[in-house]
C-alpha cells in the first residue's frame, strides 16, 4: 500500500522558500552594515538553515509569480504610502471637523489565503487605511479608513490598485492555479 502524497510529510529541500532566504540574508547584511566575508558566510547560513528548520511551520512556495507585476505593484504600494503620509500629515495637522471616517466592506475576489493576507498587509501598511479583519464566510476585508467621501470608489481604487495586480502576481483565475 502505497501513501498518498497529499497526506505524506513534506521533506524540505534547501531552497523551498528563496524569497524568505534571501530577505533572511539581506536583513543579516543590513544588520551586521557589513559585507566581510564573516558576515556574507552568516547570511548564507541563515538563509540555507532558518527555512530549512521552520518548514513544517512554512506553507510551500509560491512558484511561477508574475515578476513584472510584482515590480509595478511594489512602486504603486510605495508611492501610496509616501503620499498618504503627506494627506494623513495634512488631516491630522488641520483643523480636526475635516476628516469623514468610514467602515468599508471591501468584497474580496478569491478565497486565495495569500492574495488575502498579503492585501490586508497592504492596507494596512498604507496610512489612513487600517484592515480590521477578513470575514471569510462573507467573502470581505473590512476596513476603517480614516477620511472617505466617497466609500465605492476607495473600495474600488483598492480592489484595482491591490487586489487585482496580488491576483495576476499568484496567477489567480488561471486554468489550473488555485
Amino acid at each position: 500500500m502505497t501513501m498518498s502524497t497529499d497526506t505524506a510529510p513534506r521533506r524540505p529541500g534547501w531552497f523551498d522558500h528563496p524569497v524568505l532566504s534571501a530577505l533572511l540574508a539581506g536583513s543579516w547584511l543590513a544588520l551586521s552594515r557589513s559585507v566581510e566575508p564573516v558576515h556574507l558566510l552568516s547570511a548564507a547560513l541563515l538563509a540555507l538553515i532558518v527555512p530549512r528548520l521552520l518548514h513544517r511551520f512554512l506553507a510551500p512556495a509560491s512558484r511561477g509569480l508574475h515578476w513584472p507585476t510584482v515590480g509595478r505593484l511594489l512602486i504603486v504600494v510605495i508611492y501610496d504610502i509616501v503620499k498618504s503620509n503627506l494627506i494623513v500629515a495634512r488631516i491630522v495637522l488641520g483643523s480636526m471637523d475635516k476628516p469623514q471616517p468610514a467602515w468599508l466592506p471591501v468584497p474580496l475576489a478569491s478565497s486565495h489565503e495569500r492574495v488575502n493576507a498579503i492585501f490586508a498587509s497592504i492596507i494596512t501598511t498604507t496610512p489612513g487605511t487600517v484592515s480590521a479583519t477578513i470575514d471569510e464566510a462573507r467573502g470581505v476585508i473590512w476596513v476603517h479608513a480614516l477620511d472617505c467621501s466617497d466609500h465605492q470608489a476607495t473600495i474600488d481604487d483598492m480592489k484595482a490598485r491591490y487586489e487585482a495586480p496580488l491576483l495576476t502576481i499568484f496567477r489567480v483565475g488561471e486554468e489550473g492555479q488555485a
